[in-house]
């Protein structure tokens, strides 16, 4: 078993805070392959864009039962062994999917494959419990960096593979990363042992108690979840938009997931600005720049140029909303970061969830305008909540 090397600034070893980024990522990466497939997945079962619209939304809801019903046990069980054994239904999850006969089974395929891709979450509240107090967000922002690296490089990744290879062949590749990567965590991914010694019912009850009295993670989990969810709708529509407006296969869309990099990358020093900034004002600009992207986006249907700009500033101000959101959660109570985890980020995926939804149908009805209106809507109503809210929460003033 690894041991725990602590002797780094942030009371952790960069190779291990390093090994949880590069696996938040590649884990991550399952769950958005097939957006910018979605055109090819219906031309191959033979049925309409909208038909296929819907398994982004089925990979979100399986990633919401994960979050639900795994992530948990991170508080009960020892989490490197969940982290080895979850690694085996990803690596099943995808080699069914890459060998759909039909469309259903595809559905089902990806649920599973959402449901299976929980670990990111799991890494999170492990950097931030073996960081020190005062480099807690600089820890989160390193694994937060990798798991969002993994979102926006797996849409570049899919669509040229698939536009060159075919999508069932993404799925096969993915499947062989997910057993390459089991091997390193194996050898190197350090054990903490569970802190809470209930019954699984016990500990699912609690999740409905810090519920109740956590007033700060349910105002954090529903910026989170407006914001995921005008960034869900945007990302599902977004392949249908090149293809009618533009011209342009999968491939293309998928190059815009690159750009987003550049909120990745930030990550670090979003987490930095965490520790030090006022957390409330952090979050009122992390808003302001989001509304500014969907402006944009208003008047970009037909401007790459204008999809460029919005696809960065969306980005990184949910980027920068999602880990102040985390930073605050996490310090609330360090017995039960998991389970807090799982509030917040149940929300936060139960919000893409949605967006996946009402951006398909916005799309079908309103196209690209709808869509962008639409995501305005979700921003403007993150900073209306914060608003009326923020006062009752000294701890993010």
């Amino acid at each position: 078993m690894a041991k725990i090397d602590t002797t780094s600034e942030e009371g952790i070893s960069k190779s291990v805070l390093y090994l949880m980024s590069t696996g938040a990522g590649l884990v991550v990466a399952n769950n958005y392959y097939n957006q910018p497939l979605l055109n090819l997945m219906a031309k191959d079962f033979g049925v309409s864009e909208s038909a296929v619209s819907n398994i982004p939304l089925f990979t979100q809801l399986g990633y919401a039962f994960g979050l639900l019903f795994i992530i948990p046990l991170g508080d009960k069980f020892p989490r490197k062994k969940m982290v080895m054994i979850d690694f085996v239904f990803i690596i099943a999850s995808l080699l069914v999917m890459a060998l759909a006969p039909s469309l259903p089974v595809l559905v089902i395929s990806v649920f599973f494959v959402g449901f299976s891709c929980v670990v990111p979450q799991v890494f999170v509240p492990m950097a931030a419990q073996l960081a020190k107090p005062e480099k807690r967000g600089s820890a989160i922002g390193i694994v937060m960096s990798g798991l969002l690296i993994g979102i926006l490089g797996s849409r570049f990744i899919s669509g040229f593979v698939g536009e060159y290879f075919g999508w069932r062949v993404m799925y096969f590749i993915a499947a062989g990363i997910m057993l390459i990567f089991w091997g390193l965590l194996k050898l190197k991914l350090p054990e903490l042992q569970p802190n809470f010694s209930g019954s699984y019912k016990e500990l699912m009850q609690s999740l409905w108690g810090y519920f109740k009295t956590e007033s700060s993670v349910r105002l954090a989990a529903l910026r989170g979840a407006l914001g995921f969810a005008g960034f869900s709708a945007f990302w599902t529509t977004l392949v249908f938009l090149m293809e009618d407006n533009f011209n342009y296969g999968s491939g293309v869309a998928g190059t815009f997931g690159v750009l987003g990099i550049a909120g990745a990358l930030a990550a670090s020093l979003i987490g930095r600005l965490s520790n030090k900034m006022n957390k409330n004002r952090l979050i009122i600009i992390s808003t302001i720049v989001m509304i500014f992207a969907w402006v944009v986006f208003e008047f970009s249907g037909y401007s790459i140029i204008g999809l460029v700009i919005g696809v960065i500033l969306v980005d990184m101000g949910l980027q920068s909303l999602h880990i102040t959101n985390q930073n605050i959660i996490f310090s609330r109570n360090p017995d039960a970061r998991n389970r807090i985890n799982t509030i917040y980020m149940v929300g936060y995926f139960i919000g893409g969830a949605l967006g996946t939804t009402t951006g398909a149908y916005a799309w079908e009805l309103f196209q690209w305008q709808g869509v962008a209106s639409l995501g305005l809507i979700y921003s403007v109503l993150i900073l209306i909540f914060h608003l009326l809210f923020k006062k009752s929460l000294p701890e993010e003033n």
